[in-house]
């Protein structure tokens, strides 16, 4: 089951009050199931450089159905996953993408957002993520 275009404009919605609410800017992109773009928001003034870090983070915590700060807490020297971030054309390993489950649980796709500190990251991706 794939994420559709309204949920996914539902997430950005949520995001992006988050993001307004915490007086931030944030790129922020969905991507369904099969980690493909679905649909991408860019807050006016947001950083270019963080289109593609939010992109990446969405795919990240879809290729491994997990927030991508559990994937950098296992990619670190000695853990398990360690240079996993070199893997897939690049992951990013650190809080902002969150996956997205169905009121059944299952998972329809993810979010990845960035344009801020990993805390303010996470918080507006778990909003946008918790609307769906």
């Amino acid at each position: 089951m794939n994420i559709t275009l309204a949920q996914a404009e539902k997430a950005i919605t949520a995001a992006k009050q988050k993001s307004t609410a915490i007086d931030t800017k944030m790129n922020i992109a969905i991507v369904d199931a099969g980690a493909n773009l679905v649909a991408f928001g860019r807050m006016d003034g947001a950083w270019l450089g963080s289109l593609d870090i939010s992109i990446k983070k969405a795919k990240t915590a879809r290729f491994f159905d997990m927030n991508t700060g559990i994937v950098g807490e296992l990619s670190q020297p000695g853990q398990p996953l360690y240079n996993i971030e070199h893997s897939n054309n690049g992951l990013i390993t650190f809080p902002g993408g969150i996956p997205i489950k169905n009121a059944s649980g299952e998972i329809i796709g993810a979010i990845g957002v960035s344009g801020s500190s990993v805390e303010n990251d996470h918080a507006v991706a778990e909003a946008g993520a918790s609307a769906i």
